[in-house]
């Protein structure tokens, strides 16, 4: 009996298409808030064993400053061994004007920065100290992330914002971050007054901040212009061995010394 020739399988004739890789992820590493300063805290007292596993197994990155990241790193790598040398990594920085400038209108697409992770490889987002992408560089490659379809996992580390709202005593139920305030005294002292009044009508506590160089300036600007009953918070060298936080009524302000550590990174905050 002769037996029909057996008809070829479609997968014998057209091959199964190729499982796509997967993508990995964007990590937001924290970075210690010690950068440039002249000591550095113990990353163990700053980070769970978590973020510094993490971090020590990323290859890629994206950051503001590669010299700062690899001088990270090394700090990491004493305590969780990297999962390749730091001249392996690949580290990519943010155009200088984004990181200078901020990108808070959707101006820079960084999707073009995020290719690693298309490819299956996860990807650590850094900043100089702190959270990125939280009064920090980084929001356009979060962003970036998400319109690429990433899975975004931030990691738990010190950012100076929750850290001086929390121990501040102003209201932590409504706050706003308002960044940087005008460098020119005059339009610093309207930019103030507006944040007061907003205070002082809807109960919020406004935070802002200032380049060290700058504080002692804004400091003098902030007990000329608020009224006496305004309380303002001033919490500098968070984390460091040498913070200080302080919180009183501008008044009781103007009787007491400056506070020593505005040479240090600082927030500031007021509120009633």
């Amino acid at each position: 009996m002769t037996r029909a020739p057996a008809t070829p399988s479609s997968s014998a004739t057209h091959p199964p298409a190729a499982v796509p890789l997967s993508t990995g992820s964007l990590w937001l590493v924290p970075a210690p808030l010690d950068f440039g300063c002249d000591v550095e805290v113990p990353l163990q007292h700053l980070m769970p064993q978590g973020t510094l596993e993490v971090t020590a197994r990323l290859s890629h990155w994206v950051c503001e400053n590669a010299k700062s990241t690899r001088a990270y790193l090394k700090r990491v790598n004493a305590l969780v061994s990297l999962s390749r040398p730091i001249q392996e990594h690949m580290i990519t920085e943010l155009p200088r004007a984004v990181h200078k400038k901020g990108d808070h209108q959707g101006e820079y697409d960084a999707r073009g920065l995020l290719q690693a992770a298309l490819d299956g490889h996860d990807i650590g987002l850094i900043s100089e100290a702190g959270m990125p992408a939280l009064a920090d560089p980084g929001v356009s490659v979060v962003r970036a992330a998400h319109q690429l379809g990433l899975c975004v996992r931030p990691l738990v580390g010190p950012s100076s914002l929750p850290l001086a709202m929390a121990a501040s005593g102003l209201n932590g139920q409504q706050f706003s971050f308002v960044g940087y305030l005008p460098a020119q005294a005059q339009e610093r002292a309207q930019r103030l007054r507006e944040l007061e009044t907003v205070a002082q009508r809807t109960g919020t506590a406004q935070w802002f901040i200032e380049t060290p160089y700058r504080n002692a300036a804004l400091w003098d600007s902030l007990l000329q212009v608020l009224a006496p009953t305004t309380r303002l918070a001033c919490c500098s060298g968070l984390t460091l061995p040498e913070q200080q936080v302080e919180c009183h009524e501008v008044q009781t302000w103007k009787r007491r010394a400056a506070p020593t550590a505005l040479h240090r990174p600082t927030v500031f905050g007021l509120g009633l």
